[in-house]
């Protein structure tokens, strides 16, 4: 079963820290859901620090999943083209659409 967590506020520089500090001591479950729907804000350090997560998911063998991320994560996902290296949900891709 996977552990689920909702981020909400903005993901930006001035809260990026916060928030890493926040959600690091939960990224060892082995499958973990980043419910994205209540993100308000965000800019590229967002698109860093999901990279980063899911870097370290891969790398210790975690399954993390990107849900209800707010189309303007998925507009700077796709203008850097880490998109699917994120791999957003499939009800994400389909909002997108």
């Amino acid at each position: 079963m996977s552990e689920r967590i909702s981020l909400s506020g903005g993901l930006v520089l001035d809260s990026i820290c916060r928030v890493e500090r926040e959600v690091a001591p939960l990224l060892v479950a082995p499958a973990l859901c980043l419910d994205l729907s209540e993100v308000a804000e965000v800019d590229s350090t967002a698109i860093s620090l999901l990279l980063q997560w899911r870097r370290q998911a891969q790398a210790a063998g975690r399954q993390l999943t990107l849900h209800n991320p707010p189309a303007s994560l998925l507009s700077l996902a796709a203008l850097y083209g880490v998109e699917d290296f994120l791999q957003f949900s499939a009800d994400a891709a389909a909002s997108a659409a």
